[in-house]
């Protein structure tokens, strides 16, 4: 019932972490933690997918697997950079012994003429990285694609943590093979727990252009991105990478820690970019682990998609990320509907229809012609995340400018929903925009395992228009919402018992007292990709 039809998902077993994604020679390559012979984690492989257009995919057989003394007990994340010469290579952790001790490895094509590059030699002067006695070699993992300085030296980040300290490990090496630690990390914040799948790329001042990782020119900015394992979510902060000195300084504008920017607030983890030459752009992969329980995924025998991938760019004011579902996804909009100039009074919802509202994309612009109803901000929830005021502010309590928003996955008679949605307060003398994905509703299904949060993150964004937009991908157990054109995120995995297939809704609401106005809303019918999961499997 709640398999998605669009987005990225093996029709069986657990995946996780995407790997290594990388574009070579016309050809997008994606590689992702897999476990062959069942729906929970364990048995990991590299399983390999290719396409043309990242949308339809060829599954191939694992490219790396367990098979070496130094990856003997895993074969972990990592990412893959091509080289000058135009030939890849994979950085990944291996695990080499019952007490989880990490190192990293390489692997390289066996055949570069194969289009696919279906095999992967692991040469045996692996572990090119073993940890020395100033690293926990138990926290020691997921090596960023490497970059080259100006000085010659290939560079790579791995996460790791001192203590209670997140870091993100240094090392440089002339041709790869020979690594040296860098006596600093290139950066480092007490209290923030294990640094996991560290990314850092540039990312030019102007423009939605991608850069490649070694870019040298002027006019750019540095973003690192760590997911933390200890809260389970994505930050990332902008800032200026110091070349002779190693190090990397976030902005004053970036809070750097659990209360900083992230890339997405919802269910999303594990991400992993890569310059994409081909249309000059830097893309964005994630993952979306189940919300239900353990029990449930040994049912269904599956577990975890992976999220729509992304084109990141640094936005116009230099502060933040934007991010927008890769335009190869309208390639799948099918049947669609449009609605413009409707007015929502307080406690209207109007349904959307003639599309199949269990696997849609949805684009909406709502405008109001005042502020002045913006409820005022409580004092005391200045210390609190987006999520717990999402918690206190749902989409049926009443408020002023908002909630107004979508109702996703909704039964006829609203026993089921997700609301996405917008909150508008008045904070001294600015105005906050509090953005929700809630699955507090999502479902009667009521285990006490079930994950069901009010997802939530602030927007950013200049009101003087009166206006604010989202787009939601909805497909069956997942919601995937941009807010304000990308600048705020939220993936939510849902699991709906009434509102599945024909019988999910999809409405268009506003609870506050201010008036709003549907500008345009345009809706499609998604169709599903081609996905020949039965090709190659055979191997596990």
């Amino acid at each position: 019932v709640h398999r998605t039809r669009y987005h990225f998902q093996p029709p069986k077993n657990w995946i996780n972490d995407p790997n290594a994604p990388m574009y070579y020679n016309g050809v997008y390559h994606l590689f992702y933690q897999y476990n062959p012979y069942g729906s929970v984690w364990g048995n990991i492989v590299w399983a390999h997918s290719v396409s043309t257009d990242l949308i339809n995919w060829i599954p191939l057989e694992p490219a790396i697997y367990p098979s070496k003394v130094f990856d003997k007990y895993g074969t972990w994340s990592g990412s893959a950079t091509i080289l000058p010469d135009n030939k890849p290579i994979i950085l990944y952790t291996g695990i080499v012994d019952a007490k989880n001790t990490q190192v990293q490895n390489y692997a390289i094509p066996a055949d570069l003429s194969d289009p696919f590059l279906r095999k992967w030699i692991k040469p045996d002067n692996n572990p090119l990285i073993d940890a020395d006695v100033n690293i926990n070699k138990t926290q020691f993992r997921d090596p960023t694609t490497c970059w080259l300085g100006q000085d010659g030296h290939w560079r790579t980040l791995i996460g790791s943590l001192w203590g209670n300290k997140g870091m993100a490990i240094l090392y440089k090496s002339r041709d790869l093979m020979k690594w040296t630690k860098v006596q600093q990390p290139l950066h480092s914040v007490d209290g923030t727990g294990n640094w996991e799948c560290p990314d850092f790329f540039p990312v030019l001042l102007r423009g939605t252009n991608g850069l490649d990782a070694s870019y040298k020119g002027e006019n750019i900015k540095y973003v690192l991105k760590v997911s933390l394992d200890v809260t389970r979510f994505e930050y990332y902060t902008v800032g200026i990478y110091d070349t002779k000195k190693d190090k990397y300084i976030p902005d004053k504008t970036s809070i750097d820690g659990w209360k900083g920017l992230r890339l997405d607030y919802g269910n999303y983890y594990a991400s992993k970019s890569f310059y994409d030459p081909s249309k000059n752009r830097r893309i964005v992969w994630g993952w979306a682990n189940e919300s239900d329980t353990v029990n449930d995924d040994v049912k269904k025998g599956w577990a975890g998609i992976q999220t729509i991938p992304r084109k990141i760019w640094l936005d116009s004011s230099g502060k933040q990320l934007v991010q927008w579902p890769v335009e190869e996804l309208e390639s799948l909009r099918g049947h669609k509907i449009q609605l413009s100039n409707r007015k929502l009074n307080k406690g209207d919802k109007i349904a959307v229809k003639g599309i199949t509202p269990a696997q849609a994309d949805v684009e909406v612009i709502f405008s109001f012609s005042s502020l002045d109803k913006a409820e005022p901000f409580d004092p005391n929830w200045a210390n609190l995340y987006a999520q717990d005021v999402c918690a206190i502010k749902g989409s049926t309590v009443q408020g002023g400018l908002g909630p107004f928003g979508l109702l996703t996955l909704a039964s006829k008679n609203l026993e089921e929903y997700t609301p996405v949605f917008f909150r508008v307060f008045k904070a001294h003398d600015k105005y906050k925009v509090l953005m929700c994905s809630d699955a507090s509703r999502s479902t009667l299904e009521n285990a006490k395992t079930m994950y069901k949060p009010s997802f939530a993150g602030y927007v950013d964004v200049d009101l003087t228009n009166k206006t604010l937009s989202l787009r939601s991908l909805i497909d069956h157990s997942v919601v995937e919402s941009f807010g304000a054109g990308g600048k705020t995120c939220i993936t939510s995995r849902v699991y709906p018992t009434l509102a599945i297939y024909d019988n999910a809704h999809l409405f268009v609401f506003n609870n506050g007292t201010e008036t709003i106005k549907i500008e345009s809303l345009n809706a499609w019918s998604m169709g599903k990709p081609k996905m020949n999961w039965s090709f190659g499997h055979s191997s596990y």
